[in-house]
């Protein structure tokens, strides 16, 4: 996909086409503040209503689980959770600005702010569960994070995380959770297609995993 072409709307643009972390954090910055009001509203984000359902599913509903949701922007995906009953929840994110914004709500225990393409400083086994929205992606974090995901999620726990359609292949994350199935980092629960911008037209895939 040509990469100027991944979104006929200039604000997405801004952020899908980022060439660096540092275009990419001034793009949500700037965004921040009216975020909410253009994904849900505009461009028909509901990628966070199937994320926190899969998540409820995979966990069979434990709502006392110790979830950490990577890449929490303002946290929709921790509103929704809340909404299904779980009250212990971290959110973390590379945006100073989006994590302001989350914590307005007063929906979650912490707020870490962390680039996720680096090592993450959390400890092993640190969450039942790990919830991830909209991050996998254009310009966002690569494959890699998939080991840190695994590695803060305790044996037994669950990954739950959305994969851009396009992304899939083209940015090695179809090949990065094959290589964590053989290496029996993890095991697949469920994958699915779900839509992701529903006024743009976009869809993802919704993956669910057990570590092992």
């Amino acid at each position: 996909m040509d990469k100027n072409q991944i979104s006929n709307n200039e604000t997405l643009d801004k952020v899908y086409t980022a060439d660096n972390h540092e275009e990419l954090m001034d793009a949500y910055k700037s965004w921040a503040g009216d975020y909410d009001s253009d994904l849900l509203g505009s461009f028909g984000y509901v990628a966070h209503i199937a994320s926190a359902r899969a998540l409820d599913r995979a966990l069979g509903s434990q709502t006392d689980a110790v979830i950490l949701d990577a890449g929490s922007g303002t946290g929709l995906v921790g509103e929704e959770l809340q909404k299904l009953g779980y009250t212990t929840m971290d959110a973390l994110d590379y945006s100073r600005e989006m994590l302001d914004e989350s914590e307005k709500k007063g929906i979650y225990r912490k707020h870490i702010q962390a680039d996720m393409s680096k090592p993450l400083e959390l400890t092993d086994n640190s969450y039942d569960a790990v919830v991830c929205t909209g991050t996998f992606t254009y310009g966002h974090v690569d494959a890699d994070a998939f080991d840190e995901l695994v590695r803060v999620t305790r044996p037994g726990g669950v990954i739950c995380f959305t994969i851009r359609e396009g992304a899939y292949v083209d940015y090695g994350y179809r090949s990065r959770m094959v290589e964590l199935e053989h290496r029996d980092a993890w095991e697949l629960l469920s994958m699915y297609d779900t839509d992701y911008l529903k006024n743009e037209g976009t869809t993802c895939k919704m993956c669910s995993y057990r570590v092992l």
